[in-house]
């Protein structure tokens, strides 16, 4: 009888949508499920994305011996580029989840050092303690898997994202034959996803997504632009399907998106009628009823196609009157602001707006309660680890468990960072390991913290006020008058007189504090001038903008030898 733990520590997707990550951890050994990114919240200025901090497996690189993707959605593979620059270790995924994870390694010029195995859903691979059972779900892109993990203290089951839907796009259900067999082994704990958790009923069908494509591909007179996550293949297939029966012609915008579209057609999981797909430059060269254009956007972001379009800065094409815009996305919670702001802007510019809130264009790939109740029920759990998604769904989820019969005591609502373990005795909370958030900023990789955020926030408030003040070298005395520079503050032209009273005042508070040379010696002039000016800002403007005070210690030029 062995006496090591099992320990699970959740790094990404307990308590937030997104940036999944999950460690199974027994002796020396590691097996990782999954590493994707999570789109920024409107508080953090700047920021691309942001990735798990996976600081916890760093002194203990050599103990990874694999890393499984359970699909290819950006929240499970945007992290892998990251991950593998620190640890090298071979990654098992099925067909497509493999070829999105190729594309986003070669934009990071990684792929010829990471190692990729192929799996199918029904295969089983061991590694190191572990037995990793691959069985089929569905959800909203294709080969997307679930996980049974034999480990030396039991079978552990990790829904991956999913959803019962007994007709999904691709006709492949979910293999409930597979999760009846887990139960009838035992299972020691059930990981299932908890997105949904707060939603009754069950999740409605990819096909429901079909009758509402036909309606606006019928009904729209112009041009018809869908925007859908890249990575959400089932979707850009029941288009191109609309497209077809309705003689349009299809472009794609978005480089991600052209990518995706490319390798699924190439593996097989895109059907792709010949002459439908046309180049994004040719779309002018057809009438606006004969056109449909895929682009990405729909969690708001403006660097992304739809948000270019929304503010006319796309290089290629601009919405136009007559324009039918489908959002066919549910908001990431967090981005609902962002989103509102770029559909109104493309009602302005003339568009017809469909949205999730009044149009059918979008069905969740994630189970609804009476989904994840039967997902207990088949399963039946010795204990219960809800997954992915914010707290308030995780509680959620545990409150139906515990209606299911399932004790209190057995059901783990953790945060991430949280280690689970699990010994002959049964389950019990260890201790908190780092598990929070790792900004991406361009090529800066946590780089970027909380007091660089801080900072961002004050500019973008109150904007910021350069104090230049000219310092002789030789006695510390103030030369001349100090300069003033604004930006984001005031509008300088209708605010001279207030400038030039701040300089009038920073000039007497220096030449006071500085008059007597004994108390002069012990001034920190940079806040001085930071602590006078923000509160003569505050007491003129009631703000607070940032104050960056520049000295410049201005030597005496030096005598010529040549005379």
């Amino acid at each position: 009888m062995t006496n090591k733990k099992l320990k699970i520590v959740p790094l990404g997707g307990l308590g937030e949508v997104g940036k999944n990550m999950t460690v199974f951890e027994y002796g020396q050994d590691i097996l990782l499920v999954d590493a994707g990114l999570m789109f920024p919240e409107n508080d953090m200025l700047g920021i691309d994305f942001i990735i798990p901090d996976f600081s916890y497996l760093m002194d203990k690189k050599d103990h990874v011996r694999a890393i499984i993707v359970t699909h290819g959605h950006e929240d499970h593979i945007g992290g892998l580029p990251y991950l593998l620059e620190e640890i090298n270790a071979p990654i098992y995924t099925t067909r497509l989840t493999r070829g999105l994870i190729e594309v986003r390694l070669r934009r990071h010029k990684l792929f010829e050092q990471a190692t990729l195995h192929t799996v199918e859903s029904g295969d089983r691979i061991n590694v190191g303690p572990f037995g990793v059972e691959f069985y089929h779900v569905c959800h909203s892109i294709p080969d997307a898997v679930g996980l049974g993990i034999t480990t030396p203290l039991g079978l552990v089951v990790h829904s991956g994202d999913f959803k019962f839907d007994h007709t999904p796009v691709s006709g492949w259900p979910t293999d409930f034959a597979k999760l009846a067999e887990f139960a009838g082994r035992g299972v020691l704990a059930l990981l299932s996803d908890s997105t949904n958790a707060e939603s009754p009923g069950w999740t409605p069908s990819e096909r429901t997504v079909d009758a509402a494509f036909d309606q606006v591909f019928r009904d729209a007179p112009g041009r018809i632009i869908v925007a859908t996550f890249a990575s959400l293949i089932s979707r850009v297939q029941q288009v191109l399907n609309a497209a077809q029966r309705h003689g349009r012609k299809v472009a794609i915008a978005g480089y991600s998106m052209v990518e995706y579209v490319k390798i699924s057609q190439k593996l097989g999981y895109l059907n792709v009628p010949a002459d439908l797909l046309i180049p994004l430059a040719a779309v002018s060269d057809f009438a606006p009823s004969k056109v449909a254009i895929m682009a990405t956007g729909t969690q708001g972001e403006p660097s992304a196609v739809l948000g270019r379009l929304a503010t006319g800065r796309h290089r290629q094409i601009q919405v136009q009157p007559g324009d039918t815009v489908v959002m066919s996305a549910h908001p990431i919670p967090g981005n609902e602001e962002m989103i509102h702001r770029i559909i109104n802007r493309l009602f302005q510019r003339g568009a017809h707006v469909l949205y999730d809130a009044i149009s059918s264009v979008h069905v969740s790939g994630h189970a609804r309660q009476e989904e994840q109740k039967l997902l207990l029920n088949l399963v039946r759990p010795e204990y219960f680890v809800p997954i992915h998604g914010e707290l308030r769904h995780l509680h959620q989820h545990a409150v139906m468990a515990r209606d299911l019969g399932i004790p209190a005591e057995n059901i783990a609502v953790v945060e991430n960072g949280t280690v689970i373990e699990f010994d002959r005795d049964g389950m019990s909370i260890g201790e908190r390991v780092p598990g929070g958030y790792v900004f991406v900023d361009g090529a800066m990789v946590g780089d970027v913290g909380p007091s660089v955020l801080r900072h961002r926030e004050l500019l973008a408030r109150d904007g910021f006020v350069v104090a230049c003040v000219n310092r002789d070298a030789h006695t510390g005395d103030i030369l001349g008058q100090p300069r003033l520079v604004s930006r984001g503050f005031v509008y300088l032209p209708d605010a001279d007189e207030l400038f030039q009273a701040a300089e009038d005042m920073l000039s007497s508070a220096l030449d006071s504090a500085l008059g007597d040379p004994q108390q002069a010696q012990n001034i920190n002039l940079e806040r001085l001038i930071q602590k006078r000016l923000s509160q003569y800002f505050y007491n003129e403007t009631k703000r607070r903008p940032m104050i960056i005070p520049t000295i410049n210690d201005v030597p005496y030029p030096e005598t010529s030898d040549l005379e």
